[in-house]
């Protein structure tokens, strides 16, 4: 093996998206999922790591920019990696956090041009509302915080 400089090396690598998501539940377990104005379906609260933050701090940073409010991060219960599509060019690897328990939805203050509704929601009833590759994170992290150990998913298929 020849050696190669560092920067032709890191140069050479695979680079990825990363994105975070906040799992938020009330008392009985139903599911906080946000209606964003410019897609279609239902979504966690959360979006993409921003250069040099982490995705513990893009959860903070997201959940308070579409709630209104500021959450508690806690423990990472989901990493799901999935392979380039669409207009993405490179996979992404999401980040789901556990993000607690809030009894209602009072106190959110949504950001109107880009949250247009918030809701609490049954797990079954999660699963129309998401896309098909992010339904599968809603059991993964529900087992992940009973367990209280994260849940690798590729492509929001089987669990590893």
């Amino acid at each position: 093996m020849t050696w190669t400089e560092p920067s032709t090396w890191y140069a050479n690598l695979p680079a990825f998206h990363a994105a975070t998501a906040a799992f938020i539940t009330d008392a009985v377990g139903n599911v906080l999922l946000v209606k964003p104005t410019y897609r279609d379906h239902w979504a966690f609260p959360g979006g993409y790591v921003e250069q040099d933050e982490s995705p513990h701090q893009a959860c903070a940073r997201e959940a308070r920019e579409e709630l209104g409010v500021a959450v508690a991060v806690g423990e990472l219960l989901v990493v799901d990696w999935a392979p380039p599509a669409g207009e993405r060019p490179r996979a992404l690897i999401h980040f789901t956090f556990d993000c607690g328990t809030i009894s209602q939805l009072g106190g959110f203050i949504l950001p109107e041009q880009e949250i247009e509704g918030v809701g609490f929601f049954a797990p079954a009833e999660t699963t129309p509302r998401l896309p098909d590759n992010v339904a599968p994170r809603v059991g993964a992290a529900i087992r992940a915080r009973a367990r209280r150990t994260p849940i690798y998913l590729a492509d929001g298929g089987t669990a590893w």
